[in-house]
């Protein structure tokens, strides 16, 4: 709405009675139309960049993209939306944004993601992660040198990603599909089809669900809803936080012989 100029000397803020010291922005908040090819369907905000889903399916991103996080092999800047060339004929369910990193689901379950993975937020091999592991974990085993990378008489590096540019494809669990996907600020929470929760990313404030404070860049299933006999249906995450609606399971009565 329309703000009066303060009557007091230029340069002068208002003061608001709900926030001490606050100010009104004399810009008033914009708007731009979108192509009218582009029928929106959904939209899912990171802190710099904006995810779209169409409705045909189509996932369209903008924003600054220097961590990855729009998905267009480049860390460059959109102005205006433009769609993920990657996932480009695979029709998508729903989107989601975290703080530099998205997801997707497609109409068939698979979920992608793409953006900055320091913290494992997306489920692949971080170096920060791994490095952590070492140094609080026990000695490593050396008949596990082989699933680590060495071999004998030779050492093969570890591959780490940092920022992907591009949609991957993350095999959450290989029995079942993925049909709801929450993104935090650097943690990320998915849903499978039999109502199971996996969370993966930074977890030091407990967004995890896994009774710890240990960050993960693998998913791991969230025990807490089976013990109790509980579905998960929906899931939603803040930036430090993870919600989750969940029903209780129903149990078939005993059939009479």
């Amino acid at each position: 709405m329309e703000v009066q100029a303060p009557s007091a000397q230029p340069g002068t803020s208002l003061k608001l009675p709900l926030v001490p010291g606050g100010y009104v922005a004399a810009k008033p908040p914009f708007y731009q139309s979108l192509s009218p090819q582009l029928k929106a369907a959904s939209l899912a905000l990171g802190i710099e960049h904006a995810v779209l889903l169409s409705a045909t399916g189509t996932v369209y991103t903008w924003g600054l993209g220097s961590h990855g996080e729009l998905g267009h092999e480049v860390l460059t800047p959109e102005k205006e939306p433009k769609a993920v060339e990657a996932l480009w004929g695979v029709p998508m369910s729903s989107v989601a944004a975290g703080g530099w990193h998205s997801a997707c689901i497609s109409a068939g379950g698979d979920l992608y993601v793409w953006g900055w993975n320091e913290s494992g937020q997306l489920g692949l091999p971080s170096q920060a992660m791994r490095n952590r592991a070492k140094q609080e974990g026990p000695e490593r085993d050396p008949s596990t040198a082989a699933c680590e990378g060495e071999k004998e008489g030779e050492k093969e590096k570890d591959v780490f990603i940092s920022i992907q540019a591009f949609p991957a494809l993350l095999d959450v669990t290989e029995s079942c599909e993925i049909d709801k996907v929450g993104c935090g600020s650097r943690h990320t929470a998915a849903l499978t089809t039999t109502g199971d929760l996996y969370t993966w990313g930074w977890g030091e404030y407990g967004q995890l669900g896994h009774k710890d404070l240990i960050s993960s860049d693998e998913p791991r299933r969230v025990e807490f809803f089976r013990e109790r006999g509980l579905r998960a249906v929906d899931v939603a995450c803040g930036a430090w936080n993870t919600f989750v609606a969940a029903l209780e399971e129903e149990v078939s009565p005993p059939q009479n012989v």
